[in-house]
């Protein structure tokens, strides 16, 4: 009787070995975690950790100095944050990073050029096929706006509008593209408490309703604790525990890392 091997799964993110120096500094050291379609995975650690370094190398900003980063079998390391995004991997920063000047719907759209049939002989002439490109891409941005709740501030400059807002415009500026892993660094830094309970929801949303997977660096940690299925925590730039949101909040690790005991 003929034996049927059973072969695992590809990870739908697979990072390995990740390690990242900057001259004498090794600021990231044998980080290595596989997030499965669909879920919420948060990075966590205190300041210094590495967090946002491995963001940098998923997301394409650095080229790691070790390591390999995959996502649905295919390497993503060292490609360029632009073909990174093209992947469908794309991120929010610390600091928003609106063009200010520009309108929400603009910035919307700026964000789908990539989608569009943009050609320059095509934009001269306004064919029908641009025009019809340029409509879809109106609808998808006023369709995330509605998601968001912000549709009311379409045709205001993104500058002029509340932190949190502007916060909730950057994540619809992603999500407009189609991704399928949502990368948010510290999306709820500067929000009030309202604030982060409906970040938490939106986030929420995002998966269940919208497909997207999501990693997520906070510092917040009852939204960590809240929204994340699974918890990275790292200190100076090594992994220290990988679990559940209540195996990482009973861990005396953790505990002392953030703690600061010896």
């Amino acid at each position: 009787m003929a034996q049927h091997t059973r072969v695992a799964a590809e990870p739908f993110l697979h990072v390995a070995d990740l390690s990242m120096r900057f001259g004498g500094l090794l600021a990231v050291d044998g980080i290595a975690f596989d997030v499965p379609e669909h879920e919420i995975f948060a990075i966590i650690g205190p300041n210094g950790a590495g967090k946002t370094t491995v963001f940098n190398c998923i997301s394409g900003f650095y080229k790691p100095t070790t390591g390999s980063i995959a996502l649905q079998g295919r390497n993503i390391a060292r490609i360029g944050s632009h073909s990174v995004a093209r992947r469908g991997v794309v991120r929010t920063f610390q600091n928003v990073r609106l063009f200010k000047h520009m309108t929400v719907l603009e910035n919307l759209l700026v964000a789908q050029h990539a989608h569009l049939l943009t050609s320059f002989p095509a934009g001269l002439l306004k064919t029908r096929a641009y025009r019809e490109s340029e409509q879809r891409a109106v609808e998808t941005a006023l369709h995330w706006l509605d998601i968001v709740d912000l549709r009311e501030f379409a045709n205001r400059e993104s500058g002029f509008l509340a932190y949190g807002h502007q916060r909730r415009v950057e994540i619809a500026r992603c999500m407009v593209t189609q991704p399928k892993v949502l990368m948010l660094d510290e999306p709820a830094a500067g929000l009030n408490p309202q604030e982060k309970r409906d970040l938490q929801a939106l986030i929420r949303q995002l998966r269940d309703k919208h497909g997207v997977t999501v990693l997520l660096i906070e510092h917040d940690m009852s939204l960590v604790m809240g929204v994340s299925e699974r918890i990275l925590v790292m200190e100076h730039g090594k992994p220290i525990a990988l679990g559940t949101p209540e195996e990482i909040q009973g861990n005396e690790r953790v505990i002392k890392a953030y703690l600061g005991e010896e």
